[in-house]
This record gives structure tokens, C-alpha cells and sequence, in this order.
């Protein structure tokens, strides 16, 4: 594929965004097991998402990009979950940054970074935990200055562009700054070595009198007492949710593949394949259909979504909460149904299927580590408050 941003941009509409993602998951699938027992810097997967132009899917058109909606970027996500959970997670995490700006940034702000990314191809991550507080930035004569520590980085070592927050102090909220990845004074301390989610390099980084100017400094956004700058945070959820799908749906045909191939019937099954055996029949179904159940309520979250961002500022608190409760319902279900599926596949695969070899684990690992980004039962608690009460989820970064 050519290289250059209207190339990529053409090519990713004449061969369809989802053939193109089908493409770079069967890419992807082929070391996936291999890439999770390395865990490491996702080098190969990140070369082959910018040769394959998906990087440029978020982007509007005018500014460079392909210009997909969310629906159709979330079905991506989706896609390359299924090989790989980790990539899916890094290109959530970068279709939700490279449109960072558009919500919360300054006027201007949102055309200089979509250029940016678009002409160099750029991948975008973060360091945004609002809950850890440790990262400080405070005022300097060229800017800021930035030190500190940060727990997760999701994917930062790896990046090309990367969104940061830090604490000031007297300073309520986080202020948001992008920088480049070779940023002097900026170490990634090589300490991830999670179960899951392994080639995400979501370890902690030290920022050592980092130099950050003024303006790479997000915001504060036009109007900041719109509903539209928070809007972004409900965009990052329902990127979590089809990851989490994704890896289901991952999980789900691995297992059938096994099943069909390598399973033998229990030897009172009084059949020969152990795809014949109506107990298994049974539990398939019911795993896909359940899968399914969840598919359908992630899309019509994301359906409102799409709704909520074509308002801009113009967008209500109202309007914004009624995406956040379709959001909180879809993560929840995913992480339910998804949780399930990924235990439940090994009876239907039988003890063999447990051999490292097939990389099996790597589904339930995956989905057990990433959905503990938020507590779930904290999502059930603010949907059976709106339920009881009409309070829509207060507007945070997990709401």
C-alpha cells in the first residue's frame, strides 16, 4: 500500500475498512499466542496497522483521514480483538486520542492534531488516570514542567503521540497535554508483567522535568459548560466494550475451530465427533446467543453515540446521559456475557485444550485483566439508580 495520507485514506474505502480489518486480524492471529507468551513492545502489530491505513479510519476527510463514523470504527475495534486483545486495546485507545481534541481542545486544536496524525500516520496513546494523582505539572518560563510518576501508559513506549495528564496544584481537574514519544525526560520503567493484556506495554512511566509548552496544553474547549466535552469520555467506554466483544467473539471461535478439529466425544456421548453431541450443541448455543444479545446492545449504544457526537456543543446533558446509560448497560453485558464465554468454552473443548500450545487461557486472561479498568457492579449501581430514580451517571472519566 502507498504511504501517503490520501492514498491510505482512498485505499481504506475502495477495499472496505472491514475487509481491510479482517486482513490485518488474520495477520495478527497467526503469532498472536506466540506475541502473548513474549509479552514485549508490539513492533510487528503496530507496523501492520499503519501499512494497512486503518490509523487514518477516525480522521475526518477534510483533515486527511477516512472519515468513519463510530459505529463503523467500533466494529474494527471489534475485528482486531478477535486475534488479538491487546491490539484491540491499543487501537481503541487510539481512535478515542486522535479525536481528543475535537471534544476538549481549544479552537484550532482539533485541525492541527488531525493534520498531524493523518500526514505521518501517527498512532496515538495515553497516560490519563485521573485517580492517580502523582504525575504534577506546574508553571515554568517555557510552559510547564512535568514529574512524576504515572501507574499506567498504556501503550506509550510505543506511540507516536501521546496524551498525558497531570495534577497542578489548585487545580481541580487534570490538565491534558500531548507530546511526541522521544519527549526528553520521559522513561518507561519496563514493569508490565500482568496476565493479561500483554503486549499493551501498559506499564508505569517516570517523567523527569519533562518541558511541555503551552501550546500542547488540551483546553480548555469553547464552551466548556456543553455536554460535548465530557462526550469523549463515554467514546472511550464503548471502545473498552467492543474490545471486550471482540475477544469474546475471539474465544468463541477458537473454540469452535478446536472443537471441530482436535475434540473427542465423552465416552457416553453415543457419538462419534464431539461436534454431535447434543450437551456441547446446547452450550454453544447458548454462548452464541448470548454473545449476540450483547453485539446488539454494544450497536445501539454506539448508534447513540454517533447521534450524540453529530450535536457538537449543541449537545444536552440530557441527550449526553442517555448515551451514558445505553454505555454503562453495554459494558456491563459485555463484561458478563464475554467473562462467561471465555470459562465455559473449555468444557465444551475438553482438558486437552488447556495445553499452552493453543493459547486458549489467553482469551479469559485477556478479558479478565482489561475489564477491571472500572468495577462493574458500580455500573449496575448508576443504571439502578436511573431505573429508580431518572439520575442519569454523573459525567466522569468512567461515566
Amino acid at each position: 500500500m502507498q504511504t501517503t495520507s490520501t492514498s491510505q485514506s482512498l485505499d481504506v474505502f475502495v477495499r472496505d475498512y472491514l475487509t481491510v480489518a479482517q486482513e490485518v486480524a488474520a495477520t495478527l492471529a497467526e503469532k498472536a499466542t506466540q506475541h502473548d507468551a513474549e509479552a514485549g513492545l508490539p513492533v510487528e502489530e503496530v507496523a501492520a496497522l499503519k501499512a494497512s491505513g486503518l490509523l487514518l479510519l477516525p480522521i475526518p476527510r477534510q483533515f486527511g483521514g477516512a472519515g468513519a463514523n463510530w459505529p463503523q470504527i467500533y466494529r474494527v475495534v471489534q475485528t482486531l480483538a478477535n486475534a488479538s486483545g491487546s491490539i484491540g486495546q491499543l487501537y481503541a485507545n487510539h481512535v478515542v486520542l486522535a479525536n481528543a481534541a475535537a471534544a476538549i481542545g481549544r479552537p484550532g486544536q482539533a485541525e492541527k492534531y488531525y493534520r498531524l496524525a493523518a500526514q505521518h500516520n501517527y498512532l496515538w496513546a495515553n497516560a490519563l488516570n485521573a485517580r492517580d494523582a502523582r504525575l504534577k505539572i506546574e508553571a515554568a518560563p517555557y510552559g510547564f514542567r512535568v514529574h512524576g510518576v504515572k501507574s499506567f501508559g498504556t501503550g506509550v513506549a510505543i506511540a507516536d503521540l501521546n496524551l498525558i495528564g497531570a495534577a497542578m496544584d489548585g487545580v481541580e481537574t487534570p490538565m491534558v497535554f500531548a507530546i511526541p514519544r522521544d519527549r526528553q525526560g520521559v522513561q518507561y520503567n519496563e514493569d508490565w508483567h500482568n496476565m493479561g493484556q500483554r503486549r499493551t506495554v501498559s506499564g508505569s512511566y517516570t517523567f523527569n522535568d519533562v518541558k511541555v509548552s503551552s501550546d500542547e496544553i488540551l483546553g480548555p474547549p469553547p464552551v466548556p459548560t456543553s455536554a460535548f466535552p465530557t462526550l469523549i469520555f463515554l467514546v472511550s467506554q464503548l471502545g473498552k466494550v467492543f474490545t471486550y466483544l471482540g475477544i469474546a467473539e475471539g474465544a468463541l471461535h477458537a473454540a469452535k475451530n478446536y472443537t471441530n478439529t482436535n475434540a473427542r466425544p465423552w465416552q457416553d456421548a453415543g457419538v462419534d465427533q464431539a461436534n454431535q453431541d447434543p450437551y456441547i450443541l446446547q452450550q454453544y448455543g447458548e454462548l452464541w446467543t448470548d454473545l449476540q444479545a450483547a453485539i446488539a446492545l454494544a450497536d445501539k449504544a454506539a448508534n447513540q453515540l454517533q447521534t450524540g457526537w453529530d450535536k457538537g456543543i449543541d449537545l444536552t446533558f440530557e441527550e449526553r446521559g442517555q448515551v451514558a446509560v445505553a454505555a454503562a448497560a453495554a459494558k456491563s453485558m459485555a463484561i458478563k456475557v464475554g467473562l462467561n464465554l471465555t470459562t465455559q468454552v473449555f468444557d465444551l473443548m475438553g482438558a486437552r485444550a488447556t495445553a499452552s500450545r493453543y493459547g486458549c487461557d489467553r482469551y479469559w486472561r485477556d478479558l479478565r485483566t482489561f475489564s477491571l479498568h472500572d468495577p462493574r457492579t458500580y455500573k449496575y449501581k448508576a443504571l439502578g439508580k436511573w431505573f429508580l430514580t431518572g439520575a442519569f451517571p454523573v459525567p466522569s472519566q468512567y461515566s
